[in-house]
């Protein structure tokens, strides 16, 4: 039998949610934002981040591979704008590939990004949103900002369904929501 897990309640969009509490590091805790299959989620923070992104004028949404994937998708379709996906591997079929390294969090290794070839003439020289489900430490966003920038793409707004952890070193994102980082004994993060 599986034990129950402590939950965090959140609300996106209208939209309630219990997400469940999960220890990253000793004595450190963090509400796992799982997007994937969310189909309800998915759709109510797309359509809540598409007002919020309007005013920025994007003209391409730019995403890092895997689980904000059904995020751009939803947004992309709301906004009438292309969506690229910076994948986590190479394959030779991506030809020559930008590629720019970070450190992920959620792995505990540093991790590269790469822009497919046929992906490059989209974003050169065009306005840019960088979309996430949840801006934690920010590595995957500098290694999006990084590979954009080798491909001359002005970075207009970077939004995320979540921000954790230190919320005023995420004052400049647009978010529907915040997370805290919960620490042992604490109850609120």
């Amino acid at each position: 039998m599986t034990q129950k897990r402590e939950t965090y309640p959140v609300e996106v969009a209208g939209l309630k949610r219990d997400l469940t509490l999960f220890e990253v590091s000793p004595g450190v805790r963090i509400a796992i934002v799982n997007i994937l299959g969310d189909t309800e989620l998915v759709k109510a923070a797309a359509l809540g981040l598409a007002d919020k992104l309007k005013p920025f004028d994007p003209e391409v949404l730019v995403t890092a591979e895997a689980k904000s994937i059904p995020l751009a998708y939803e947004l992309s379709a709301v906004m009438n704008l292309p969506f690229v996906v910076l994948r986590k591997a190479y394959k030779p079929y991506m030809g020559d590939a930008v590629s720019a390294e970070t450190f992920s969090i959620t792995t505990g290794q540093s991790q590269t990004l790469y822009l497919d070839e046929k992906d490059q003439a989209l974003l050169t020289n065009r306005r840019v949103a960088l979309v996430d489900d949840v801006i934690s430490t920010g590595s995957t966003l500098q290694a999006m900002r990084l590979v954009t920038d080798k491909v001359h793409a002005k970075v207009v707004v970077e939004a995320a369904i979540f921000t954790e952890g230190d919320r005023a070193k995420w004052k400049s994102v647009v978010a529907l929501g915040h997370l805290p980082v919960f620490l042992a004994g604490d109850k609120e993060g």
